[in-house]
């Protein structure tokens, strides 16, 4: 018994002196494995909700940060953008404040379960909610935003008077999606920012990130506003050391790249690469697409229907960025009574229908070693930026004359190749592949046999039997199994 005891003491010895500490450097830092669950599962939703939900607008000016709602605080007081401030005092008058759009988010329609099901049934995998955005206003009950706004600043205190954050936190984890939070280090009018940087980022910012991680446990922290200081000013090596230590969440938290207007293109391994609404990056970093189903992230109620990607174009965007091993954030704009709009909940029951069928190509894959095939043609190449790229893979799917188009995307998983097809076609032509005799080839959702064969360099599989209803889904999908 006395050496059962030993032997178990030291195992948890041992399992506690094994455990790797994280210094807080960047050197450390970078150091510490990514959780696996978060490049696996691909797919998450982005919500943007806050004070900006009550004015609800943007002008729509595509590929420009000017769409985005809820950057209106700051478009009329320091911008003076003429589209913002004409909407504002013809609305509300020159002399309404923002602050006063507060007593009129009232969120007296939301209904965490009904969202929970409306993400669940997505084929999302995990949430990320914005815990508060610049404008300071927090969704949970912060002590640290009523006392340095010097007024209710927070959804419990405040008109809703309810845990937002920790309603829906709860909601989303009994669907059994993971939660997270987008957390905006600066805050633009708060005042003790706008006085002393310094005590702001050790006497706000500090505890009040440290008692979100605390009592909410995320499993997604996605900061942002950190442009205004270094790293070194943010204190963010600190602050993920803690983070990555000590926190109840230390083993399972991933975090994005913006900690600091040095830091985006300075750490790997620590975080995951950001891209909005961008082109995206390629599978050689782990990283993440965001944008909305339209071209804000908050509510605009100025957005009309061709504004709004097709159900079509949002698979073809998770597809295009699963096969350069991306993750996609979709982000919705809730209404400020609480309510998710109509035709967001359609786009999104559109994707989670495909993923019902397809969705073995899509979690827990990786990136082929080729992510497109292209049709002869001049390639009509990505731009290649992370931040209002203009880049639309609707479009390079599209056939064009003497043009190059996307042909299929490919991802992996185990020894089988998946075969993403924009459109129909009687014949697929799998290019500088040659088939192995053990080879199947299937469509995911249909029991329709399908044959292949290996024509000089190239593999040919032959769909021309097909007939309407064969094929499950408007996005074709082709499994190779033992293909590699």
């Amino acid at each position: 018994m006395k050496k059962t005891l030993l032997l178990l003491f030291a195992f948890f010895c041992f399992g506690i002196c094994s455990a790797q500490t994280f210094e807080p450097t960047w050197a450390s830092l970078n150091t510490r494995k990514m959780p696996a669950w978060f490049h696996q599962d691909k797919f998450g939703i982005f919500i943007h909700w806050g004070l900006y939900a009550v004015p609800a607008y943007a002008p729509v000016i595509p590929n420009s940060g000017y769409s985005y709602a809820e950057w209106y605080w700051q478009r009329i007081v320091t911008e003076k953008q003429k589209d913002f401030v004409a909407f504002h005092q013809k609305n509300y008058g020159s002399d309404f404040l923002y602050p006063q759009f507060e007593p009129m988010f009232k969120a007296e329609m939301f209904d965490p379960q009904q969202w929970a099901q409306v993400f669940k049934n997505s084929g999302a995998r995990y949430v990320v909610l914005t815990s508060k955005h610049h404008e300071g206003y927090c969704l949970w009950n912060s002590a640290e935003a009523d006392r340095d706004w010097g007024r209710s600043w927070n959804a419990v205190t405040g008109t809703p008077k309810r845990d937002l954050l920790g309603d829906l936190t709860n909601a989303v984890r009994h669907e059994g999606l993971k939660m997270g939070y987008y957390y905006s280090l600066y805050e633009w009018y708060n005042p003790l920012w706008l006085k002393d940087k310094k005590r702001y980022v050790t006497e706000h910012m500090f505890p009040q990130f440290k008692d979100l991680v605390t009592k909410y446990k995320p499993s997604v922290i996605f900061s942002d506003g950190e442009w205004e200081l270094p790293d070194t000013a943010w204190h963010s090596q600190e602050l993920l050391a803690w983070l990555f230590n000590d926190s109840p969440v230390a083993k399972e938290v991933v975090v994005d790249d913006r900690w600091g207007s040095n830091t985006r293109d300075h750490n790997q391994g620590a975080t995951y690469t950001t891209s909005e609404y961008g082109s995206g990056k390629d599978a050689n970093v782990i990283w993440e697409e965001s944008q909305g189903i339209g071209h804000s992230y908050g509510y605009n109620r100025n957005e009309k229907l061709e504004d709004y990607k097709t159900g079509h174009d949002l698979i073809l965007m998770l597809v295009d960025i699963v096969s350069r091993g991306g993750n996609l954030l979709l982000d919705i704009g809730p209404t400020a009574d609480g309510r998710i709009p109509v035709i967001m909940q359609q786009r999104l029951t559109e994707i989670g229908d495909w993923l019902k069928i397809n969705g073995d190509a899509i979690y827990e894959t990786e990136a082929y070693k080729q992510s497109y095939q292209w049709s002869n043609g001049i390639k009509r190449e990505k731009k290649g930026k992370s931040y209002m790229a203009g880049y639309s893979i609707a479009q390079l799917v599209k056939p064009q004359k003497d043009t190059a188009y996307v042909e299929a995307f490919f991802t992996v998983k185990n020894k089988n190749l998946f075969c993403v097809l924009p459109g129909f076609t009687p014949t697929f032509k799998l290019r500088n592949f040659q088939a192995k005799p053990n080879t199947i080839v299937s469509i995911l959702g249909s029991s329709k046999p399908l044959k292949l064969k290996n024509t000089g360099n190239d593999c040919v599989i032959d769909l021309s039997a097909l007939k309407p209803g064969d094929a499950p889904a408007e996005l074709i999908v082709l499994k190779l199994t033992n293909a590699l």
